[in-house]
């Protein structure tokens, strides 16, 4: 018989404030990650400190914002109004506590709940904050949530505002590193949303004038461009319109009160629906809505009292109203959309016979592919029913349309043996495979009937749920995980070309990665030590001593299951893919995947690496 478990007054705990965020991080900022993706808890905590120097500006105090980051360490500093010094320790220690629940003093916030610098402190192994305002400045120290020091100061020269420092607790984010790529990014969307603002990092300035048109003039180069960026403003919303002369699907960038919106939410919903209304109305037709939104790359920003979001790291809104005597999200929105587009389009009638063209572009196009379309969908149904391709995880099981959840990978690989490996290390409930037969196809310039007529693309594009829009994804991570030697770099050049010309929103949005297992195993009785470049490998030698057994790993299907368990989970190395912001894709396409030219040839012969395998295992 089970012995019954007791169950008294003892195992009732009550937490502080700081052990509960350390306990359950994830309920704060999400997933923790180590830095490759641009939605990690590093990134997180930046952007908690830099949402308060934020609202100082938009209250109309610190039109300047400096941020360093040098190795672990992160400092923001802004001109605000400072907080008030009698208030420095609670604001960033005791939780409900903060000046953003007075909506008299931050009407449209961000960080409403007054809990992010209170994650920041507890999740830092050192957190300080230091207030200045009329001559006079109080500080803080604090060690994961710990208050170390406390200082306050009767004269002072400083400039009124407020200074955080902080690093991250390397328990709890192991191994992380900062990408300037994605902290670049997150500053550039604060700027083209609050104008007028600039924002230094480590010495680089940003500063934006004309908002999401300069947001969408970065997304989009002017050459893919089909029209000039429609641009309109009202006292609560702002978008930026046009369309592609190349790009397939839909691309948007959401935001709400100065937060990007990754996943959307009724603003962006109600965006696309009142996109489509508007357009059927002044053109007098009843176009599919998926062909006039095709190709569309747009930006929206709305404004909202106290909005609600469907997460701490508020990524996706909640909110059906705009707040006070404003009408619905629904309603404001098409309200806006109505008025103003069609009275742009009216106005400017190239603009409007450029849009229409590429509506009725995509309806051909859709019709000639209905037939294929239908087909298609039937293969990868049947293949699905058959689990031929794709080894699933339990969060998407039986549910297509199951939104993204942000912890979830797809592992796209080449191969029984290595496919075998990484399925059977991988964890069930968040990580799938995808198993490729042989190299894909090289797709540059081939239109979008290839990717329902080739089977390998096709399988893959139903596995990602991607046909029309990034809405549905069904995977946050999309990792290539391919051998590091030729033919495994074709493959992935191969797969990249195929996101690049038909999805590349994924890629701009930093959703694909490349997988980076060990070249070498290094171990004594001991210790084994997995080493990932040649200095590695040296460096594991010196630390074990004389004569220890080293492997060189030739291809992902040597690696055990037992081993490859290692390099899937906590410790998983991840490069992200990054898009080169001086060059179209248009223009890496034809370079790397084009007709061989002279310059390529002279690329490759430039950047040959000839890797010499001078280890005699023993």
């Amino acid at each position: 018989m089970n012995k019954e478990t007791l169950y008294t007054e003892d195992n009732i705990r009550s937490l502080d404030w700081k052990e509960h965020i350390r306990m359950r991080p994830g309920m704060y900022i999400g997933k923790l990650g180590d830095g490759s993706s641009a939605d990690d808890g590093i990134y997180i905590l930046i952007k908690e400190v830099l949402d308060n120097s934020i609202d100082e500006f938009v209250m109309g105090t610190g039109k300047t914002i400096e941020i360093s980051v040098h190795g672990e360490r992160v400092t923001v500093r802004d001109y605000g109004r400072g907080i008030p010094l009698g208030k420095v320790v609670d604001v960033v220690s005791k939780m409900n506590t903060g000046g953003k629940y007075d909506s008299r003093a931050f009407k449209k916030s961000v960080g409403l709940n007054g809990v992010g610098t209170k994650a920041v402190n507890a999740l830092s192994s050192y957190f300080r904050v230091e207030s200045s305002r009329d001559g006079k400045s109080a500080s803080a120290e604090f060690s994961k949530g710990e208050l170390t020091n406390e200082e306050f100061l009767e004269e002072t020269s400083r400039r009124r505002g407020t200074k955080v420092s902080f690093i991250a607790d390397d328990t709890i984010f192991r191994n992380y590193k900062y990408r300037n790529e994605y902290i670049t990014k997150m500053l550039k969307n604060y700027v083209y949303l609050n104008p007028g603002l600039t924002i230094v990092f480590n010495g680089e300035k940003f500063y934006s004038e004309n908002g999401l048109k300069d947001l969408l003039a970065e997304s989009i180069n002017t050459e893919d461009r089909l029209y000039p960026i429609i641009h309109l403003r009202g006292d609560d919303i702002e978008i930026a319109i046009t369309h592609s002369r190349t790009q397939y699907s839909e691309e948007y960038h959401s935001f709400v009160n100065g937060q990007n919106t990754t996943q959307g939410g009724t603003h962006l919903a109600a965006f696309r629906e009142a996109l489509v209304k508007t357009i059927r109305e002044f053109y007098g037709k009843s176009y599919e809505a998926s062909d006039i939104r095709k190709s569309i790359v747009s930006a929206i920003s709305i404004k909202v009292m106290e909005p609600v979001f469907e997460s701490q790291t508020k990524t996706k809104l909640g909110s059906t109203d705009m707040g006070g005597d404003l009408p619905t999200v629904r309603t404001y929105i098409n309200d806006f959309v109505k008025k103003y587009l069609d009275n742009f389009l009216h106005k400017n009638t190239e603009t409007a016979e450029l849009l229409q063209r590429k509506i009725l572009q995509a309806e051909r196009e859709r019709k000639e592919l209905s037939g294929i379309r239908k087909l298609a969908k039937d293969r990868a149904k049947k293949a699905s029913l058959h689990n031929k391709k794709l080894r699933d995880c339990r969060v998407h099981l039986g549910d297509v349309k199951n939104p993204r959840n942000l912890e979830s990978t797809l592992f796209i690989t080449e191969g029984d043996s290595a496919s075998g490996s990484i399925t059977k290390s991988r964890d069930v409930n968040t990580q799938a495979v995808f198993s490729l037969r042989g190299k894909p196809l090289n797709c540059y310039n081939m239109s979008k009937k290839i990717v329902y007529e080739n089977e390998e693309f096709n399988l893959l594009q139903a596995a990602l749920n991607i046909e029309e829009s990034l809405e549905d994804l069904r995977y946050n991570n999309i990792v290539i995980a391919t051998d590091a030697d030729v033919d495994g770099m074709h493959i992935r050049l191969l797969l990249i070309t195929f996101f690049l010309q038909f999805f590349p929103e994924l890629i701009k949005e930093g959703h694909v990665y490349i997988l980076q297992t060990p070249l070498f195993r290094v171990r004594n009785k001991k210790e084994t030590i997995y080493c990932y470049s040649e200095e590695e490998r040296v460096t594991a030698i010196g630390k074990l001593g004389a004569n220890p057994e080293i492997t060189r790993f030739k291809g992902l299907g040597e690696i055990s299951p037992n081993e490859f368990v290692h390099f899937i989970g906590d410790d998983i190395r991840l490069d992200p893919l990054m898009l080169d912001k001086d060059k179209s894709i248009e223009e890496l396409l034809n370079f790397y995947m084009g007709k061989n030219t002279p310059d390529r040839q002279k690329f490759i012969i430039n950047n040959l690496k000839v890797e010499l395998d001078v280890v005699e295992e023993k």
